[in-house]
This record gives C-alpha cells, sequence and structure tokens, in this order.
C-alpha cells in the first residue's frame, strides 16, 4: 500500500491535511503524480509546480514543501507540504 499524508501550514499552524492511499501497480513516481492531483483537487489548489529542489528534497527525504514560488496563483498559506508515509 502507498499513502501520501499532505498538510497546509499556516504560521506553523496545520491547516488541513489529507492522507491518500493507492493500492494499484503503477510505478512510485506515478502515484506520486496522482495522489498530487488528488490532494489539489481536495484543497481547491492549482498543481504546484517541481522545482529542482523540491524534487531533490523529495528523492532524498521523501518529503517535499511547495511554497508559494511553486504556484501560479497567490496562495492564503505558507506551504503545501507532502510526505510518503508508507510504501509497497
Amino acid at each position: 500500500m502507498f499513502r501520501l499524508w499532505a498538510k497546509i501550514f499556516k504560521d506553523n499552524r496545520m491547516l488541513k491535511d489529507t492522507c491518500i492511499e493507492d493500492a494499484g501497480t503503477d510505478t512510485r513516481t506515478h502515484k506520486v503524480f496522482h495522489a498530487l492531483d488528488e490532494i489539489c483537487y481536495q484543497f481547491d489548489l492549482g498543481k504546484p509546480v517541481w522545482l529542482d529542489k523540491t524534487i531533490s528534497d523529495f528523492k532524498r527525504y521523501r518529503k517535499a514543501r511547495f511554497t508559494q514560488d511553486s504556484f501560479m496563483e497567490s496562495i492564503d498559506f505558507d506551504y503545501l507540504e507532502i510526505q510518503i508515509i508508507e510504501e509497497d
């Protein structure tokens, strides 16, 4: 089972969170992108851009933060954090 936890923070407080599960046979990358699509739908957000720093942090720590720089539209929070909490 693949599980990705997403959290929205503002002023060091978590405002929203959700956990996306995927039991499919896709690759890890596809599961991450599908989960991020679902997160953006649930939180009513535009899809963030994966910056080089975001990619390297995700590869290293299984966690990534999307700040205002990653979004085309203005956001009313400090950052969106995603973290893989379980993998097959």
